[in-house]
């Protein structure tokens, strides 16, 4: 009869186990669920404070949780990524990204997570920079990144000036001259 008071044990000891093991499972699945609802609730909140900030300092939201797509190519094929941006604000004519940040790191510009996400939207929503919203310390900060194409762009009004210039004082100097143009 022992034999059977041990297998009985044994079969109380596993099922114990198992139901510790799966306790376990479910407690930190539901940590984790309300884990994510509090970051979402604190994102929520977070993101509304920042419109506020936003419109006090003169921005104008054109659109909130603003869908995006950046395409790039790879071995010749295009691709192309979902973005979700959380503001699309204007001021003085220029359109802008504002990303709104809560907590310490993800607001510093040294967290390169948060420093490449800032440069993929300034590219995809073509904007003039991008603003990081950090709502906790009410703060706004402008970040604009330097690309081979913003530039290009910057040379376009100098060289144009340039031409003109030229071309005046070339027109003047033969009219000072009294040059007259080739037939």
């Amino acid at each position: 009869m022992p034999q059977a008071s041990e297998n009985w044990l044994i079969a109380c000891m596993v099922t114990a186990a198992a139901a510790a093991v799966i306790g376990w499972h479910l407690a930190v699945r539901r940590w984790r669920m309300l884990r994510r609802r509090r970051r979402a609730a604190r994102a929520r909140r977070g993101e509304l404070a920042a419109r506020a900030l936003l419109e006090r300092r003169g921005f104008e939201v054109i659109s909130e949780q603003a869908p995006g797509l950046f395409e790039y190519q790879c071995d010749g094929q295009t691709a192309a990524a979902a973005l979700r941006a959380d503001y699309l604000v204007r001021r003085r004519g220029k359109r802008y990204v504002a990303e709104v940040k809560t907590g310490k790191l993800v607001t510093s510009l040294e967290h390169a997570p948060t420093r490449r996400q800032l440069l993929e939207y300034q590219i995809a929503y073509a904007s003039e920079g991008v603003l990081l919203v950090d709502v906790e310390q009410g703060k706004l900060e402008l970040v604009r990144f330097e690309t081979h194409a913003r530039r290009a762009r910057g040379l376009v009004v100098p060289l144009l000036m340039g031409a003109l210039g030229g071309a005046a004082l070339t027109a003047w100097l033969a009219y000072t001259l009294g040059l007259r143009p080739l037939p």
